[in-house]
C-alpha cells in the first residue's frame, strides 16, 4: 500500500505534458491557493520571526532554507498522497495541479506578446510598464528597440529557471524534486540579493538557486542550439558559439548560457546599456559582433518561437526517458 501511495509521487511522462499542455494553453492558474503565492507568504512571514530571534545571518539563512524545504515538500506531497487514498483520479489530478503549477513558460510568452502588441501600436508607455515586471532596470526612457531586447533577455533568460529546471529536477526527483527547485527559485528571487540586509541571510537561498540551475542551464543552451539548428532565420552553430564564449559576461553562473544561446541563435546582439537609479550599470552587448541589434517586430516573433520550441523539446526529452525508464 505504501509503494502504491508514493507511485503517486514519482514523475510521470503523461503527468509532465499534461503539466506543459496546460501552462501553454491557459498559462499560470490564477487560483488562491496557489503553491508560489504560498510559499512567497512563508517566505516573508519565517524570515521575520528568525530575524526577530537574532537569527539574521548565515545561520538564518540556512535555517530559513532548511524549515522551508520540509514544509513544503511535506505539504506538497502530501496533498498529493491525501488526495491518492481518496481514490486514483483524485491523486493524478492533484499531481497534475502541481505539475501545472510549477511550470511558467506560458505567461511568460503572453507578457511577451502583449509588450510586442503595445510596440506595434506605438503605444511605448504601455511597454515600458509591462517591462518594468519583467526586469530591474529604469524603463523611462527606453525607445521601442531597447524595449524589445529587455524582453527577449527575460524570455531566454527565464527559459531556464522557469521551464526547464521545473522539468528537469521533476523528471529527476517527481512532485518532491520540483516542489524543492521552486522553493529555491522563489528564495532567490525573494533574499538572494547583494545588499548589506541579505548578503548574509539570503547566501543559502542563493546558492541553492544556483547549484540546481547549473545543469539545467548547460542543458537549455544545447537545446537552443539543437532547435535552432533546424528553425528557419535561427543559427544552431553561433547559439554553440555564443553560448560557450559569452555566458560569462552575464551575472550568475547560470544565467548567461540561455540568453547568449539565444543571441547566437537569432543572429541579434543584446544587453546594451543598462540604467539603474538614474546610474548607467553596463553598456556591453552579447552576441556576434558583426550581427545587427535585436529591434524589429520579426526578431521577437523569432525569439519567442525559438523559446516556445526550446521548452517544448525539453519536455520531451524528460517525457521520453521517463517513458524509457517506466518501461525498463
Amino acid at each position: 500500500m505504501a509503494a502504491e501511495l508514493t507511485a503517486f509521487l514519482a514523475a510521470h511522462p503523461v503527468a509532465l505534458v499534461l503539466g506543459v499542455v496546460l501552462d501553454l494553453a491557459i498559462g499560470d492558474p490564477p487560483y488562491r491557493w496557489h503553491p508560489i503565492r504560498l510559499i512567497g507568504r512563508t517566505v516573508t512571514d519565517v524570515e521575520q520571526r528568525l530575524r526577530r530571534m537574532g537569527a539574521d545571518g548565515y545561520g538564518g539563512g540556512i535555517a530559513l532554507c532548511a524549515l522551508l524545504a520540509a514544509l513544503w515538500v511535506s505539504l506538497c506531497s502530501g496533498a498529493v498522497l491525501a488526495g491518492a487514498t481518496v481514490s486514483r483520479l483524485a491523486g493524478w489530478i492533484l499531481h497534475v495541479l502541481l505539475v501545472y503549477s510549477l511550470l511558467a513558460l506560458g505567461d511568460l510568452l503572453r507578457h511577451v506578446w502583449r509588450i510586442e502588441r503595445a510596440l506595434l501600436r506605438g503605444d511605448v508607455l504601455t511597454a515600458r510598464a509591462a517591462i518594468a515586471h519583467l526586469v530591474n532596470r529604469d524603463t523611462a526612457q527606453m525607445d521601442a528597440a531597447a524595449c524589445r531586447r529587455a524582453a527577449v533577455e527575460s524570455l531566454s533568460e527565464n527559459l531556464t529557471d522557469g521551464f526547464t529546471s521545473p522539468v528537469f529536477w521533476y523528471a529527476l526527483g517527481g512532485i518532491p524534486g520540483l516542489v524543492l527547485f521552486k522553493l529555491a527559485s522563489t528564495l532567490d528571487s525573494m533574499v538572494g540579493y547583494k545588499t548589506p540586509r541579505y548578503l548574509k541571510f539570503g547566501w543559502c537561498g542563493a546558492r541553492l538557486d544556483d547549484v540546481m540551475n547549473y545543469l539545467p542551464a548547460r542543458a537549455t543552451w544545447l537545446l537552443i542550439a539543437a532547435v535552432a539548428s533546424v528553425l528557419p532565420g535561427c543559427s544552431g552553430a553561433k547559439a554553440l558559439a555564443v553560448g560557450w564564449r559569452q555566458h560569462s559576461i552575464l551575472p550568475g553562473p547560470n544565467s548567461g548560457w540561455s540568453e547568449a544561446g539565444a543571441a547566437g541563435a537569432l543572429e541579434r546582439r543584446l544587453v546594451g546599456p543598462i540604467w539603474m537609479n538614474g546610474r548607467l550599470v553596463t553598456d556591453v552587448w552579447i552576441g556576434a559582433p558583426s550581427d545587427p541589434l535585436l529591434d524589429t517586430h520579426g526578431d521577437v516573433t523569432r525569439a519567442m518561437r525559438l523559446v516556445a520550441l526550446t521548452g517544448i523539446a525539453s519536455a520531451a526529452v524528460a517525457a521520453a526517458v521517463l517513458s524509457l525508464l517506466r518501461g525498463s
